[in-house]
C-alpha cells in the first residue's frame, strides 16, 4: 500500500495502555504535555506514581458494604451479584467492560478484546441468565499459509496444508500424539513443564503454528506455555465434533454491555467510571478505599473490598499484602496487546470466523458479524474484520504514543492486504484498540502454584479478575472469580471465619 492510499484511509486510535496507575494528586500540578499521549489519561503522571510517589489520603467521606475495584466484566459481574448490598464500583476508564468491550461503527457491532465462549462455560449459563441468548459459531478454525485458505485446520484441513507430503504427515502424528495424552492422569504434572517439550520432533511449521496460536489466547509462545493448556487447546480443536463455541457481534464485550443496561439504571449512584484507585488500606473494622474523580481525591470506607483488577496493579494499591502473596503476584506476566480493526465497505473475506495468520504482524483475525450473517433480512453493510494483534513485553512501548500506535496498525494493514488473493483492499477506516496489560501469560505452574496464593482472602479483602482463576485468560473464569470473591466477602461481612487456606 502506497503513503498516498494511506493517506485516504482514516486511523482510529483509542483505549488505554497504563490502565490501573495511581495517581497522586500533588502531581496534577506539574507541568505537563496540553496532549496526553493515550487517550484520556497522562502516562507520564501516571507512570511516575508506578515509579513510587506518594500521595496524602483524605478522610473517609462515605461507607458502603462493598467497594469493588475494576469496572471489567469480573467487576461488573460482582456488582451485579451485589445488587441487594451497598456496594460502590470504582473503574479506571470512562467505559466499563475491561478486556470484553463492545464498539460499534455506525451501528454495526465490533470487539476490542474477548472473542468467543463455549457452551460448557460459566459464562454461557451466566449470559442466559442476564438475558443474552448466546449465538452459535458453527465452524472450525481456519488457516492461510501462503496464501491459501486452509478450512478446518485441525480437522481434515491437515490433508490440504500447502507443505510437503512428509511435513503434512508430521502435523497428523502430532494431533495423534496429542490427542492420546489423558490429561486427566497427568494434569498437575503437564501445567509445570513448558509446551515447548511437545514440539520435539514434529516439523518445524508445527511450532510455528502454535507459536502463533499462543499469545493471542493465552499471551505466551510454546516455551513459556505450560504444557497441559496447549494440549488441552488441541484436543478441542482438533477433536471429532465442532467446538461448541458462542458468541455475538462484538464479542463478548456483549455481556458487560448488557450488565451495564440492568445495572446503569437502577445504581447509577453506586458506580463511578474515570475513577481511579490508588490505595486500599485495610484496617481492623474497616478497609479504606482512595480514589482519584476528575481533580479530587476522595476515601470511602467499606466492610469489605473486591479487588476485580489484574494482579500487577492489585499488588501496588493494596497495603499489607502478605509477602508470599505480594511475591505470586509479582511473578505473573502480562503482554500488551493491540486489536485492530478493519472496516470494509464491501465483502472481502467471510469464509470462516477465525483465520489463523502464522508469519503476519497479528496472529488471527475474526469476522465480527460471522453469528448473525445468516439470519432473515440481514444484510451486510460493512465487511469488519477484527484483528488480534498480541505483542512481546518488551514492544509495550509502542502502544504508549498515537504515532507507535499507528504504526502498529499500518503493519497489520499491510500484512492484510497481502495475505491472499483479493485481499489487498483499502478499508474506509481502521480503528485500533490498545492495551497496555490485559492478558497474563499462561506460564508453567501458573495454574497450580502462583493463582491459588495470589487469590487468597486477606481479611477484608478478596481477590476477583480472571487472572485469579484461570489456567488462560477468559471472560468465563472472571465471572468464576467474580462469584467466588463475592461468596467470600458476604461469608465475612456475616461474620463467619476467613477460609483456612490464606497467602498468610
Amino acid at each position: 500500500m502506497t503513503a498516498n492510499r494511506r493517506d485516504f484511509i482514516k486511523f482510529v486510535v483509542a483505549g488505554s495502555v497504563a490502565a490501573g496507575c495511581p495517581i497522586d494528586l500533588s502531581l496534577l500540578a506539574a507541568e505537563t504535555p496540553a496532549v496526553p499521549t493515550v487517550e484520556g489519561e497522562d502516562n507520564r503522571i501516571c507512570h511516575q506514581v508506578r515509579d513510587g510517589k506518594i500521595f496524602t489520603r483524605p478522610p473517609v467521606s462515605a461507607r458502603h458494604d462493598v467497594v469493588i475495584v475494576g469496572g471489567g466484566v469480573s467487576g461488573m459481574t460482582a456488582a451485579y451479584l451485589l445488587r441487594g448490598r451497598d456496594f460502590l464500583l470504582l473503574e479506571k476508564e470512562p467505559h466499563w467492560g475491561g478486556n470484553a468491550y463492545l464498539m460499534e461503527y455506525r451501528g454495526n457491532a465490533y470487539a476490542t478484546g474477548s472473542a468467543f465462549l463455549e457452551k460448557s462455560e460459566d459464562a454461557y449459563s451466566f449470559a442466559k441468565e442476564i438475558g443474552l441468548e448466546p449465538l452459535p459459531v458453527n465452524d472450525r478454525d481456519s488457516t492461510i499459509i501462503n496464501g491459501e485458505w486452509i478450512a478446518n485446520t485441525w480437522a481434515d484441513g491437515l490433508d490440504k496444508l500447502p507443505y510437503s507430503a512428509s511435513i503434512r504427515e508430521g502435523f497428523k502424528k502430532f494431533k495423534k500424539d496429542m490427542l492420546a495424552i489423558d490429561l486427566k492422569k497427568r494434569g498437575n504434572e503437564l501445567y509445570s513443564v513448558p509446551f515447548s517439550d511437545f514440539m520435539k520432533g514434529y516439523p518445524a511449521e508445527v511450532k510455528q503454528w502454535w507459536d502463533n496460536y499462543g499469545p493471542s489466547n493465552w499471551g505466551a509462545a510454546t516455551e513459556d506455555t505450560a504444557a497441559a493448556l496447549g494440549i488441552d487447546e488441541i484436543q478441542l480443536i482438533g477433536g471429532d465434533t465442532v467446538p461448541d463455541f458462542y458468541t455475538w457481534p462484538g464479542g463478548l464485550g456483549a455481556i458487560t454491555k448488557k450488565l451495564g443496561e440492568i445495572l446503569q439504571p437502577k445504581f447509577a449512584d453506586h458506580m463511578q467510571a474515570g475513577a481511579t484507585t490508588v490505595a486500599v488500606v485495610p484496617g481492623d473494622n474497616e478497609v479504606q478505599v482512595t480514589y482519584m474523580q476528575g481533580a479530587e481525591l476522595k476515601t470511602v470506607g467499606a466492610k469489605a473490598v473486591i479487588m476485580a483488577t489484574p494482579k500487577f496493579i492489585t499488588r501496588r494499591i493494596v497495603q499489607g499484602l502478605p509477602q508470599k502473596q505480594d511475591d505470586a503476584m509479582h511473578q505473573m506476566r502480562y503482554i500488551p496487546y493491540a486489536v485492530v480493526n478493519l472496516i470494509f465497505d464491501k465483502p472481502v473475506f467471510n469464509k470462516s470466523y477465525d483465520t489463523w495468520c502464522p508469519g503476519s504482524t497479528f496472529t488471527d483475525f475474526i469476522v465480527a458479524d460471522w453469528t448473525i450473517r445468516n439470519q432473515p433480512g440481514y444484510q451486510q453493510k460493512y465487511n469488519i474484520l477484527s484483528c488480534y494483534t498480541p505483542m512481546s513485553e518488551e514492544d509495550r512501548g509502542y502502544l504508549l504514543t498515537e504515532p507507535g500506535t499507528r504504526k502498529k496498525a499500518v503493519s497489520v494493514l499491510n500484512d492484510f492486504q497481502k495475505l491472499f488473493p483479493g485481499s489487498n483492499v483499502d478499508p474506509i477506516e481502521v480503528h485500533i484498540y490498545r492495551r497496555g496489560h490485559p492478558l497474563y501469560m499462561s506460564t508453567p505452574a501458573l495454574y497450580t502454584k502462583v493463582q491459588p496464593l495470589v487469590r487468597a482472602p486477606m481479611d477484608r479483602v478478596f481477590f476477583a479478575n480472571t487472572d485469579s482463576e484461570g489456567a488462560e485468560s477468559t471472560t468465563s473464569k472472571a465471572i468464576v472469580a467474580a462469584r467466588r470473591a463475592v461468596k467470600e466477602a458476604e461469608s465475612r461481612m456475616a461474620g463467619k471465619p476467613m477460609p483456612k487456606e490464606t497467602a498468610g
